[in-house]
């Protein structure tokens, strides 16, 4: 089949640069609130040490991969996923559908009914993930957006509302 050529779809770089852009902010909010809300710390303290999940799109990315470290602690740690092990990945069929999660269009759960999330690994770990993954989105959204990105809004304390998200925010925009 000499001559053939092989046609390749044209990116989006701006849909790149904006998913990179969250799925940073998103991993180093993990790690944040694994520090300052203790529900997050609950679902960390299910998974085993050493545990290392990833999230992106089907085929090359973008990637955010986070690890429970051997000491306990949660580390965000990038977008490289090659030489790691990786013991939960949560993919999603194309990055068109990670757009769709990120700019809050659909909702997780709403994802994995039309088919366009793939979890490899145990399903304990993965609705752990998606439960931290919940939380960190209300921690980081108004809650109008928030609404539209997780199945149920939470009701919580004025503390928690307003102090431990300051303090998220905070701790994500530093990196601790």
């Amino acid at each position: 089949m000499e001559g053939f050529v092989e046609i390749k779809p044209g990116g989006n770089p701006l849909k790149r640069i904006y998913l990179n852009l969250m799925l940073w902010f998103v991993g180093r909010a993990v790690q944040a609130a694994s520090r300052v809300d203790p529900q997050v710390k609950n679902e960390f303290q299910t998974l085993p040490l050493g545990f290392t999940f990833r999230l992106g799109a089907f085929p090359n990315g973008p990637w955010m991969v986070v690890q429970k470290d051997e000491m306990g602690r949660v580390r965000y740690l990038g977008a490289k996923v090659k030489g790691r092990v990786i013991d939960l990945s949560m993919t999603l069929k194309s990055m068109d559908a990670l757009f769709l999660l990120f700019t809050f269009q659909e909702s997780t759960p709403v994802s994995n009914a039309r088919g366009r999330l793939f979890v490899e690994g145990e399903v304990p770990h993965a609705c752990a993930v998606v439960r931290i993954l919940d939380i960190v989105q209300v921690y980081l959204l108004p809650k109008f957006v928030a609404k539209l990105a997780i199945k149920r809004y939470p009701c919580w304390s004025l503390k928690r509302q307003i102090v431990d998200r300051a303090r998220v925010n905070v701790r994500t925009l530093i990196g601790y």
